[in-house]
């Protein structure tokens, strides 16, 4: 059984902002994945920018961030 009573002395607000400082530290290292590797089996004349799978990532972590930051 989970025991989240560590948790008690921190704030929704503070929790908040640090799953969304945690977007943005995932979202950096996102974007330091070298181009080669994110358009890994896609061959040089076929890659377009929808098979980048930075983009991908990004958008996802994007949504989520939003969602955090709203709720």
């Amino acid at each position: 059984m989970l025991n989240f009573d560590w948790l008690a002395g921190v704030s929704t607000e503070n929790a908040k902002n640090i799953f969304l400082v945690l977007f943005v530290i995932i979202g950096i290292l996102v974007m330091m994945i070298p181009t080669d590797y994110a358009y890994e089996g896609v061959e040089k004349s076929d890659r377009h920018w929808y098979n980048n799978l930075k983009y991908w990532a990004l958008g996802s972590l994007t949504i989520l961030f939003i969602i955090y930051y709203i709720f």
